[in-house]
């Protein structure tokens, strides 16, 4: 246990937390990515789908409607499509990192990665419903 977590145990009156129990149940988070991995390469995968399919129809608009909200939503898309490519990039093609990605990263760090990935594709989908309709 380090000296924060030490100092704030013992003010809030918390007993210490041993650190075999620390290591027992931190150990697994960090060595096993286990599925996050695969799922957050899928997320990214299909993130850069919409937002090419999103950006596409937002271009439409705006050469057809001349609108800055057109316009801010395909500069949105352009931007956010640059981001999930080099990601994308990052996990699967680029031979340091992707081997790094794949056999270096910590589980924990897998699972927000993976977490802030399917968010992102949750909101694509949710703005290309509305977009569609």
């Amino acid at each position: 246990m380090g000296p924060w977590t030490a100092a704030i145990a013992t003010t809030i009156g918390a007993p210490p937390i041993p650190p075999s129990l620390v290591a027992t149940v931190w150990a697994p988070l960090q060595t096993d990515p286990g599925i996050w991995p695969t799922v957050a390469r899928i997320s990214v995968s299909a993130n850069v789908l919409l937002l090419a399919v999103l950006g596409a129809i937002w271009a439409r608009n705006y050469w057809q409607f001349r609108s800055k909200h057109t316009l801010g939503l395909l500069v949105f898309s352009i931007l956010l499509l640059a981001e999930n490519a080099l990601a994308l990039y990052y996990y699967m093609i680029d031979p340091m990192l992707a081997g790094w990605f794949a056999t270096a990263v910590p589980a924990i760090a897998w699972r927000a990665m993976m977490l802030l990935h399917v968010l992102e594709t949750v909101a694509l989908l949710f703005l290309a419903w509305v977009t569609w309709d």
